[in-house]
């Protein structure tokens, strides 16, 4: 039976810098609707033990990848969402004895809005544990059970801890089709380091986990940033605020991109580029601008030329054209410890702009 299984061929030579393989790909739509659920049901019959909760489905359109990070497992699943209640439980003698953490969420099942359904919760596949639900899917991280900070599944995670890191399970998520290999360690090593800084506080713990915690500090500010670039009072002091980080914190976090200010006066000229890209927007350009916060004409044309290489008249003539934006400049990435931070840093730059940017050093 064909399941879509795509597997790493173990048997060719592994290189060092080739793009991260999935290990795991399948999806339920290579079968007739009736033998749907029982195909995805079959995925996991080591590890739990799925049923409807009423009467079979007529069909279970679902997907689940994973991505081997060697002593951990990354996993997503996409599931049809309201209407399909099902149950699942562990196994009463559970072959496995892994820790995961499991984040539910709703929104688009294929990887477009996916939004957390609830907290994340960790738990032992070998210890008891129901769940009854209909989510469009969930993401999970699948950990040894050596981990010496997790000693019971009714460990309690503190609410901001709960979001830091449901946040970075979902950044990861997006990241992991960037991946690389060599970037492989230092995933697992800034996991492991934020989920202990999670579950037992200590300045240690925080210390280890600060670059994945400044990954995710940078997402949510490129997400607030493209839902309030038009708004005059978008300011790095709001930003703060919004975040709840210190001025410093912010300022040093953006400095590898020139700084808070300079990504928040890129993005809106890559909008207005766009906008002149678009023939049927024939305002005029001092206005395009006015309107993205670019009060001088003048100054505007500058930026805008030293961007992209050519005028604000220039672009609105040509059409963009497929052009790229001038890469942007960034400080030397240092490697070893702050690959991972580098990689997640560089996805949050360049997200959320119609386009990927081209940032020095990147992947």
């Amino acid at each position: 039976m064909d399941a879509r299984v795509h597997a790493a061929d173990r048997s060719q030579p592994v290189w060092r810098d080739a793009p991260l393989q999935r290990a795991i790909d399948v999806d339920t739509s290579v079968v007739p609707h009736a033998r749907q659920f029982d195909l995805f049901r079959s995925w996991n019959e080591d590890v739990c033990e799925f049923e409807p909760v009423h009467d079979r489905f007529q069909s279970f359109p679902a997907r689940q990848t994973a991505w081997d990070l060697g002593t951990m497992a990354a996993l997503r699943l996409g599931l049809p969402g309201e209407g399909s209640r099902y149950r699942w439980r562990h196994l009463k003698r559970a072959k496995v004895d892994n820790w995961y953490v499991l984040l539910p969420l709703s929104g688009d099942r294929n990887g477009g809005d996916r939004r957390r359904a609830a907290r994340p919760v960790i738990k032992s596949l070998a210890e008891p544990f129901e769940y009854v639900g209909e989510d469009d899917g969930c993401v999970a991280l699948i950990m040894p059970s050596s981990l010496p900070f997790i000693r019971s599944s009714s460990v309690a995670i503190r609410d901001e801890a709960s979001m830091l890191l449901a946040d970075f399970m979902l950044l990861l998520d997006r990241s992991l089709p960037n991946l690389r290999a060599t970037d492989v360690p230092h995933i697992v090593g800034a996991t492991t380091s934020l989920l202990a800084a999670c579950l037992t506080l200590s300045r240690d713990h925080l210390a280890g986990a600060q670059q994945a915690i400044d990954s995710v500090i940078v997402d949510r500010a490129s997400r607030i940033i493209e839902r309030k670039l038009a708004d005059p009072d978008l300011t790095p002091q709001k930003l703060c605020r919004d975040l709840g980080v210190a001025r410093s914190g912010l300022y040093r976090i953006f400095e590898p991109v020139g700084g808070i200010s300079n990504f928040i006066r890129r993005r809106r000229l890559l909008r207005t580029c766009d906008i002149l890209a678009d023939r049927s927007d024939q305002r005029p350009i001092s206005t395009i601008a006015h309107d993205w916060g670019f009060s001088d004409p003048s100054a505007y044309s500058r930026m805008f030329r030293k961007e992209f290489g050519m005028t604000p008249k220039e672009a609105r003539a040509e059409g963009w054209c497929g052009r790229q934006p001038a890469p942007m400049q960034q400080g030397s990435l240092p490697d070893g410890k702050n690959a991972l931070g580098n990689l997640l840093l560089r996805n949050c730059f360049a997200s959320g702009s119609g386009r990927p940017l081209v940032v020095a050093n990147a992947d």
